[in-house]
């Protein structure tokens, strides 16, 4: 399976302000110190060997959408965040060059930051294309039907041009979706939130944001640890710093990167993405909570296997 994201924000959409592109631009002059380059691929040869991944790029701005492709014949995408709308455009040129027009559409919850992007995704418009919205939730029509009113968006849902199938499914059950195995976990969070887990072929992949983990709990995280069991990717929110989530954030339904680390390692898991990134953060301050979750995870360790941790970015693409 190969994993894309196209939105890894939480909230909110959040855009790089002037002057932080300026202090990039000035930061890789300073590295550069004089250096010619005959072209542009050598400076960014350069400029990635070099240069800190937060002072040449940036880890984006669009909200929670994922792309698990390895389905037969179907796109399968997590949530329908403002990432969805790249997405769409990104698949129409690969419905033009022969891929099926069939989604499979599996939400989390209902919060606008995950459904924000469905009004502008191309395949709704598009007559051919066959969209299955999977959720844990019987209002998931009800919300995206009234995000489209009027008074909120100019399009109604019923000038839609796809075809359209809303399939609520109840957790531990598992399901087949173009091929993949689906199962969905019950999470903590306002109105209820779902992670999945999908299979194929002897890999796994784990979609679980919007999930806050209790320390008085501990039930639920030994069923965190099943549904995290010896997965090969566990795509996981950590929104915020241990600090945050048990004091000034409590109740607010996100989780930590070290609860998360915690949860793999008790589960195995082989891989963890850092996800759903504080839209207050910079470049800088994601990178920052980054290196610190890797050193956490290598002072943890304590004899298990090491638990590789990646930082998603928008654009990333992860092979499982």
């Amino acid at each position: 399976m190969l994993v894309r994201f196209w939105g890894t924000r939480g909230s909110l959409p959040v855009a790089q302000k002037a002057v932080q592109i300026t202090g990039k631009v000035a930061r890789c002059l300073v590295a550069a110190d004089g250096r010619r380059f005959k072209d542009e691929a050598e400076a960014i040869a350069f400029a990635e060997a070099n240069l800190e991944f937060a002072d040449r790029a940036t880890f984006g701005g669009a909200t929670s959408c994922v792309e698990i492709e390895g389905a037969d014949g179907a796109f399968l995408v997590c949530d329908a965040g403002s990432g969805l709308r790249e997405f769409g455009l990104d698949a129409v040129g690969r419905c033009a060059r022969g891929h099926p027009r069939v989604y499979h559409l599996f939400m989390s919850h209902l919060h606008w930051d995950h459904i924000m992007g469905f009004p502008f995704f191309a395949a709704a418009f598009d007559p051919e294309a066959v969209i299955t919205i999977h959720s844990g939730h019987a209002d998931a029509e009800t919300a995206l039907r009234r995000q489209q009113e009027e008074i909120s968006f100019p399009v109604p849902f019923d000038w839609l041009r796809a075809s359209f199938e809303f399939v609520t499914h109840a957790p531990g059950v598992p399901f087949d979706a173009a091929g993949v195995t689906v199962t969905l976990e019950a999470q903590h969070h306002s109105h209820d939130s779902y992670g999945y887990r999908f299979e194929k072929a002897g890999r796994s992949v784990v979609y679980s944001t919007d999930s806050e983990h209790k320390l008085d709990n501990m039930e639920s995280e030994a069923a965190f640890e099943a549904f995290f069991g010896a997965c090969d990717l566990v795509i996981c929110d950590t929104m915020y710093s241990l600090g945050d989530t048990v004091s000034l954030k409590q109740d607010w339904g996100h989780s930590s990167n070290i609860v998360a680390v915690d949860l793999c390692h008790a589960a195995h898991a082989k891989r963890l993405a850092l996800f759903h990134h504080e839209p207050t953060y910079s470049d800088r301050d994601i990178a920052r909570m980054h290196a610190e979750t890797v050193r956490y995870e290598e002072l943890v360790r304590a004899g298990r296997p090491a638990l590789e941790v990646i930082c998603a970015y928008d654009g990333l693409e992860v092979t499982v």
